[in-house]
């Protein structure tokens, strides 16, 4: 591929720290959302029983299953998703530990970092 033709793709990372209050309610969306999918077809009975399994025992499993990154770009005119991956697991936070500053992976300091209100800074 040429530059002009790579130049069209961006890699947009998002890195997200969420706090489970409500754990039941979480694990509940997911089963239903599990639910939505097997009534439609999109998973066998197995696939049904194996998802419902690690989503009752691992409320990050949950967390995982209702997070679509398809929903982050899916109503943005002129862009087509070609790839995505995630994954979700429990961690250990301290928001005031200096290992938590948001970025240090960031390799080639060219990206916008963009607040919750969507401003660039």
């Amino acid at each position: 591929m040429s530059t002009s033709e790579t130049s069209r793709f961006v890699r947009v990372s998002v890195e997200l720290v969420v706090e489970i209050d409500d754990a039941e309610a979480v694990i509940a969306a997911a089963r239903s959302r599990i639910a939505e999918h097997a009534e439609d077809g999109e998973l066998d009975p197995a696939e049904r029983a194996h998802a419902e399994g690690a989503v009752t025992e691992d409320t990050a499993e949950a967390l995982a299953y209702l997070v679509d990154p398809f929903d982050l770009v899916g109503e943005v005119p002129g862009v087509d998703l070609q790839q995505a991956s995630w994954s979700s697991e429990r961690i250990d936070y301290d928001p005031d530990s200096p290992d938590w500053e948001f970025g240090e992976d960031d390799g080639d300091g060219d990206d916008e970092e963009v607040d919750a209100a969507g401003h660039s800074g």
